[in-house]
């Protein structure tokens, strides 16, 4: 085994939970993963070649061929879409004369998509061998054409290609002012583990993710599982397109989320950790261990936190590969046990059967920020924000047609018309909350409210003007839900590629009504028995846009009224014209 591999599998003591941080590290010393270094990490962990390489296939960001030197990828999400990027994709592969979605022949550079990169707001982004460049234009590409070329490496370009702006629009409890570094943790160790989760459940906490499950129930139940060992996770792989709160949250606010994390890890009785980070956000990494590192020593991470003797409590983060359905809790806890993302089955839950088989609280990177803010000022402070059944605040990640994209936080119950009115959304012809699993709205609907008993939302706001194309909104998800899909079970799996395919099929100009009767029926499939909720939603866009906007579906439908395939009179009177016989079939004997 070569030595530097060795040393990146030495690192992680030899650990099989491990393996997607491993093959993460091994892919950089190649730039992707040959069968003979995937048979030395098998081997080193003492794990099936196969189950290995399955591993590897798995995710998205993992090459198990050979790849380009640079490998470059583009946002293909839909407000991405809009600022330009197929153009700009096609005019790059032009310049380095390479086919999308191959290798150039001298194995220098290759060019493909991928879902989305979260830089919805600041788009058109690529990630140049796993880093993000956003904001990019005909004169950028060139300049990167041109960098390509002369192999220069990634860390002597210009620094401004790799800015990632935080757009904070409008601030409000997380946004706002930030409490002095560990006075939320204080605060709970005062109070007590079973004190704080009281706290949390009288401020009505519900998860930021978008399920809108109660914090303090999740806490509450791990806390009384049996066993000595628990978990916090922080789930900060947020996929869904025109989703990227979390990005910022991280970014400007990463001291409050640690926060929020070690103070679950007290009521719950955790000892350990782990933030998993989405694999689009790895410029994050160094900046989140720094902060870790800076809270080791001040004394908020490590052997007696805060100076509690019997409270040991330390946080790592794993780097996701690229695969939008690990944002499910149960599939995150397998990427982080190092095997495939595939959703588990349910019951058990993970606060009995988690990470490890253990205890396991997953909350949201919002969910834990706003947990230690209940944490330092008390629950009933935090119920007086809001609505009633929708307590505190919520951060909208704003993305499309408007004129200032980017972060808003607004109290639970804020309009829909507010918030376009508030980012210059003066046009707008439909909004798809909370990414393409949530809901489209038309006009006629702008005046419903941002809160779990009307509009609940993970985050997304994307915005669509009088001049798009809904059809064009639709079909894209349906693409990104194909090619998201795990796999793992038939309806899934096959269901959302049948949709992919219609719906190409109907832009094509070779559809008609029985596409769209077989899309209602796919809806009911997909719902009633798939595996998990990338199964259940997938059609929602779909749906919503065809009993929304049935116009931009219809124009591209042909007529059902079509002519023969075989005119027989044309034929006879051609015949007729080459033989010259009045019956060209009169000479012809009879058979039997």
């Amino acid at each position: 085994m070569r030595a530097d591999l060795q040393a990146i599998i030495e690192r992680y003591g030899r650990n099989q939970h491990a393996l997607v941080q491993i093959l993460r590290e091994a892919q950089d010393l190649e730039g992707w993963l040959p069968p003979a270094m995937l048979t030395d990490v098998a081997k080193a962990l003492g794990l099936p070649r196969a189950q290995v390489e399955g591993v590897a296939g798995f995710y998205s960001f993992f090459y198990t061929n050979p790849a380009g030197r640079f490998r470059i990828l583009w946002s293909d999400n839909i407000t991405d879409r809009m600022l330009g990027a197929p153009a700009l994709m096609d005019q790059m592969c032009r310049s380095l004369w390479v086919e999308p979605g191959k290798t150039s022949e001298d194995g220098l550079v290759s060019v493909d998509t991928t879902s989305c990169t979260g830089m919805c707001d600041q788009g058109p982004a690529i990630l140049v061998n796993g880093w993000a460049v956003t904001r990019m234009t005909s004169a950028r590409v060139e300049q990167i054409v041109a960098l390509v070329r002369d192999r220069v490496p990634l860390e002597r370009w210009p620094g401004e290609f790799f800015l990632v702006a935080d757009h904070i629009r409008r601030e409000g409890l997380l946004l706002g002012d930030q409490p002095e570094h560990g006075s939320a943790l204080r605060s709970a160790l005062d109070r007590g583990g079973q004190a704080t989760i009281d706290e949390v459940k009288r401020a009505g906490l519900r998860g930021r993710g978008g399920a809108g499950f109660p914090t303090a129930l999740k806490w509450q139940s791990c806390r009384d599982a049996p066993g000595d060992e628990r978990y916090v996770v922080c789930n900060a792989d947020e996929g869904e397109p025109g989703t990227f709160k979390d990005r910022v949250l991280l970014s400007a606010y990463a001291d409050l989320v640690f926060e929020g994390m070690t103070v679950a890890g007290h009521a719950i009785g955790a000892r350990r950790g782990l933030l998993y980070l989405r694999g689009e956000y790895r410029y994050l990494l160094a900046h989140l261990q720094s902060v870790l590192d800076r809270r080791r020593t001040h004394g908020f991470l490590g052997p007696s936190v805060h100076g509690v003797e019997e409270f040991d409590f330390d946080i790592e983060i794993h780097l996701g590969a690229g695969a939008y359905v690990c944002g499910e809790e149960s599939a995150l806890i397998e990427s982080l046990e190092g095997k495939r993302g595939t959703p588990r089955i349910r019951p058990p839950f993970p606060v009995t059967n988690g990470y490890l088989g253990r205890p396991t609280v997953v909350n949201n990177v919002e969910t834990l920020a706003a947990a230690a803010l209940v944490a330092l000022r008390g629950g009933e402070w935090y119920a007086g924000i809001g609505t009633r059944k929708s307590t505190g605040t919520k951060v909208l990640s704003v993305s499309g047609d408007c004129e200032r994209p980017g972060i808003y936080e607004y109290p639970f119950g804020v309009t829909v018309r507010e918030v376009l009115d508030e980012c210059g959304a003066q046009h707008a012809q439909a909004v798809q909350i909370s990414g393409p699993s949530g809901v489209c709205l038309e006009p006629g609907e702008f005046g419903r409210r941002i809160a779990f008993e009307d509009v609940p939302t993970a985050g997304a706001f994307m915005v669509f003007d009088r001049g798009r194309d809904l059809f064009e909104v639709a079909r894209n998800f349906a693409h990104f839900f194909a090619h998201e899909s795990c796999g793992f079970c038939t309806p899934c799996r096959v269901g959302t590629s049948a949709l992919a395919r219609m719906m190409d099929k109907i832009a094509d100009g070779h559809g008609s009504p029985y596409e769209l009767n077989e899309i209602f029926k796919l809806n009911r499939v997909l719902q009633s028995s798939s595996h998990c909720g990338l199964g259940h939603t997938a059609c929602n866009p779909l749906f919503d846009t065809l009993n929304k906007f049935r116009p931009a579906y219809e124009r591209r439908l042909r007529s059902l009224d079509f002519e023969p395939a075989f005119d027989l009179d044309a034929s006879l009177a051609r015949a007729r014209q080459m033989t010259g016989r009045d019956d060209p079939g009169a000479h012809l004997e009879p058979v039997g």
